[in-house]
């Protein structure tokens, strides 16, 4: 009853220094908490960033109580809301699910307890059907734990004062991306969109694709206010030119693969040559540079022959 009367109403650097997309398909940390830095910073207006062991929590507190963007992982959900219960309460009203991976999404089954998810259609789909995963099986999500409001390109919620838009591109990290933007503390959660300096991981099996993710990086740019704060999928707190460095790095790697793929070199030859030093270090996260090419390579060989 709760729950239908609110839809009433409503009608490190990576992650805390862990990144665990090893473990993002069965929504259970593979890290203990005690292992981790669970902290809760302030970015701006009524909204935070809480790290932790999966993907970053954006939050919102104000005088309509509390809401959050994404999860984590079901087995932190403890300390995800000791962190919450330093500002008021740990039992958000409405949670956002920017895509539908584990470490985003496994703690819906401890604050759907009390929350309205909400997510794009894709999201609640994945989360209901998948059986098996990059080699891994999971259970299907319980209903607790599954989006109850669903949308196609996006919708607002009007919350603690401001607009907060939810917007859907396409084809990106998944197929299933929503990309937050709090109006009014001029804060935007970009998701697995975005990795702070690092190569991103492109879901394929998913429905994402490089191609994708470099035009929505390029649509974000314009779309965001210069002076906005930035909350990334994995990474700090950034800015507009931390995105425009990151979407530079994305467009040159693919464009110099793409040069090798159309002169007949296979993905193994194009490994052995690398890519450029400067990007040495973008590798140095969970996604290294031999994994990045083979993305590269895999989503744009259907596109070969055109």
């Amino acid at each position: 009853m709760k729950k239908l009367l609110a839809v009433a109403v409503f009608v490190s650097v990576l992650a805390g220094q862990s990144f665990a997309h090893a473990s993002l398909i069965r929504g259970v940390s593979r890290h203990t908490p005690q292992q981790d830095n669970f902290r809760l910073e302030k970015v701006n207006g009524n909204v935070y960033v809480l790290f932790g062991n999966g993907g970053n929590i954006g939050v919102s507190y104000g005088g309509d109580g509390l809401m959050t963007i994404d999860t984590q992982f079901e087995n932190i959900a403890d300390k995800l809301k000791e962190k919450l219960r330093t500002l008021g309460t740990d039992k958000p009203k409405f949670v956002f699910n920017t895509h539908w991976h584990g470490d985003h999404t496994g703690g819906n089954v401890v604050f759907g307890l009390d929350a309205i998810i909400i997510a794009h259609k894709n999201v609640r789909d994945r989360l209901l059907n998948i059986t098996e995963f990059r080699g891994e099986k999971r259970t299907p999500t319980p209903k607790i734990g599954l989006p109850m409001i669903t949308y196609s390109q996006g919708l607002s919620l009007y919350f603690n004062g401001e607009e907060v838009k939810a917007v859907h591109f396409r084809k990106g990290h998944t197929d299933g991306d929503t990309v937050i933007f709090f109006t009014g503390s001029n804060v935007v959660h970009l998701g697995d969109d975005f990795f702070v300096g690092r190569f991103p991981f492109v879901d394929l099996a998913s429905g994402g694709s490089v191609e994708g993710l470099i035009r929505n990086i390029g649509e974000l740019i314009q779309m965001i206010p210069a002076d906005a704060k930035l909350i990334p999928g994995h990474g700090s707190v950034s800015t507009i030119d931390d995105l425009k460095d990151y979407h530079t790095m994305l467009v040159e790697t693919t464009v110099a693969v793409r040069k090798e793929m159309k002169a007949g070199k296979t993905l193994e030859q194009i490994k052995a040559a690398g890519l450029p030093d400067k990007y040495k270090e973008a590798g140095s996260g969970f996604i290294n540079q031999d994994a990045w090419i083979t993305t590269i390579y895999q989503s744009y060989t259907p596109k070969m022959g055109e």
